[in-house]
């Protein structure tokens, strides 16, 4: 997927001018790339769209207008896109009660490591590959970066929609399974195609 540059950006005034119907279709587009796997984990596929609109976020909440600085949130967010043949992903785990977070994260140490996040299709499995430097020994992120590379079979089984494809999460005692959508489906196989259009 080309990376954002920062021709892709608006000043801070245009976005601030154009931040509500901006933000009305990414919320459409994330409705689209976001799934709940269990009460506690929530995946959002990552495209070019949904992340210039973090870094015009950024831009936005820490004011940021020097073009070093610009550039270096660009090359922060492009490290998450997907290559050719990937899909990626912000894993997020969602801990609602303040007093509970340390003992819940604590739950998901080494989710990061093996083959814990898969994707389910045509036969096949793949694994979730997640970026490092998110958790060690004592503490883990609430938050993670995972790269797919999914199979030919299984973006055949992608786009024929009477076949099933799931995602999975299994660590520990934390085991689920859900049904990616058909309308999810067809925003992994525009990745996959490298199309950049929401």
């Amino acid at each position: 997927m080309k990376a954002l540059t920062a021709d892709d950006l608006i000043s801070i005034e245009e976005y601030d001018r154009r931040r509500e119907s901006f933000r009305a279709g990414i919320i459409a587009l994330k409705q689209r790339r976001r799934i709940a796997v269990g009460p506690l984990i929530t995946v959002v596929f990552e495209n070019r769209e949904t992340l210039r609109f973090q870094i015009q976020e950024m831009i936005r909440a820490e004011r940021i207008v020097d073009p070093a600085k610009i550039q270096d949130e660009l090359e922060v967010y492009n490290a998450l896109l997907p290559d050719p043949g990937e899909l990626s992903a912000t894993l997020l785990i969602e801990i609602a009660d303040e007093a509970d977070v340390k003992e819940k994260l604590d739950q998901f140490m080494g989710l990061d490591r093996g083959d814990k996040v898969a994707i389910i299709a045509g036969g096949e499995t793949v694994f979730g590959e997640f970026e490092g430097g998110r958790s060690h020994e004592t503490k883990i992120s609430a938050v993670h970066f995972v790269r797919f590379r999914p199979t030919a079979a299984m973006k055949q089984a992608f786009a024929d929609l009477t076949r099933p494809v799931t995602i999975r999460v299994a660590h520990g005692g934390y085991r689920h399974e859900v049904s990616a959508p058909g309308t999810m489906r067809e925003e992994w196989l525009a990745d996959l195609q490298g199309d950049t259009q929401p």
